[in-house]
């Protein structure tokens, strides 16, 4: 009755290592340019953000600016270091990005889409941590268009009855 129950571990490693999710994180290889960068590209809102990310102190500039100056508000500076703090790797690379367009809360959502986009091209194993985090994930919510007949996108005029 027991030898029934009993399952050989190298099938099973051999059944795990033939599903497509595992075998799709297991067979990435990193993306890494010839100076030892990974690039991504983030977005949120309207804003595009471009990131190069590589081995080093933990330095973040944006904009050729200091993290610290470009977003003034902590919350920001907070949001853009969620991937490093979820994959563990928090000081333990430089990130150099530029950022167009929108405000400066949808930037600091695009830098932080093109640093987990870029944890990924460069550790592919960091995939399933960051996807589970929602952080792999492209905000697709921006300002709805204003409509014609009506003031804003959904305000309407002041109605008068006389």
């Amino acid at each position: 009755m027991a030898s029934e129950t009993t399952v050989d571990l190298a099938d099973l490693a051999a059944a795990v290592a033939a599903s497509p999710a595992v075998a799709e994180t297991v067979a990435a290889e990193p993306k890494i340019d010839k100076l030892g960068r990974a690039y991504a590209t983030g977005r949120r809102k309207d804003s595009v953000a471009r990131v190069w990310l590589k081995p080093g102190s933990g330095v973040v500039t944006v904009n050729g600016r200091d993290q610290s100056t470009y977003f003034a508000r902590p919350v920001l500076r907070m949001l853009m270091a969620q991937p490093f703090a979820v994959s563990e790797r928090k000081g333990q690379f430089d990130v150099v990005c530029t950022v167009k367009g929108g405000g400066l809360s949808g930037q600091a959502g695009a830098v932080r889409h093109g640093i987990s986009r870029a944890l990924v091209n460069y550790e592919p194993g960091l995939r399933p941590v960051l996807k589970s985090g929602g952080f792999l994930t492209r905000d697709s919510r921006t300002v709805e268009r204003k409509k014609f007949g009506r003031r804003k996108a959904r305000r309407s005029f002041q109605f008068s009855k006389r």
